[in-house]
């Protein structure tokens, strides 16, 4: 066997529990601790970091969506302004958005690599992305056409597809690995 086969962590000849080949069943109780050590072995800081930045991505855009609309049928109802409202203005989400990437990029022209791969640095990435490409229309028409319904529909979907793609992507090596130990639990008996 070479190294190449055992992975980076020679998880194959490790004991029952520990990673290993879909032929050698594990017990579904080590499941979760087999994800982790998958995840510990497969992905490395920068994967980390994408990984992270596209998963709060997809949250933020999900949650942003779902708040808009609740606030939206609130104030159908109620006749309220909805969201953040400053001094009779209101603040659309994009603009936090812009001030999470403003800061994200201060980070990562300060210089320090710990802070730049640093999980909260990846996840505000990401969320500040999702806030700005969730009113995207807004910026490019400069008015507030967040409502219409032509392709919106369409649009929530192929970024929430866009969004699971690039979970998949920024760590394939361990969505193949966590499937192994997936596909060679056992069931509960």
């Amino acid at each position: 066997m070479t190294a190449g086969d055992q992975g980076q962590s020679g998880a194959r000849d490790q004991p029952d529990g520990a990673t290993g080949p879909p032929a050698r069943p594990a017990d579904a109780a080590s499941l979760p601790a087999r994800l982790r050590a998958v995840y510990a072995d497969r992905v490395g800081p920068s994967e980390r970091a994408l990984l992270l930045s596209w998963a709060a991505f997809g949250v933020t855009f999900g949650t942003a969506r779902a708040v808009t609309h609740l606030l939206r049928r609130r104030d159908l109802v109620t006749g309220g302004s909805g969201g953040i409202v400053i001094g009779g203005r209101h603040l659309h989400h994009y603009n936090l958005g812009i001030l999470l990437l403003v800061a994200v990029g201060g980070v990562g022209v300060h210089g320090q690599e710990q802070r730049r791969r640093h999980p909260v640095t990846a996840t505000a990435y990401g969320t500040g992305a999702a806030l700005i490409v969730d009113e995207l229309a807004l910026l490019l028409d400069l008015s507030d056409v967040y409502w219409a319904r032509d392709g919106r529909t369409s649009v929530d979907a192929a970024i929430g597809a866009i969004t699971v793609g690039g979970a998949i992507l920024a760590a394939a090596p361990f969505w193949k690995g966590a499937a192994t130990e997936v596909v060679r639990t056992r069931p509960i008996t």
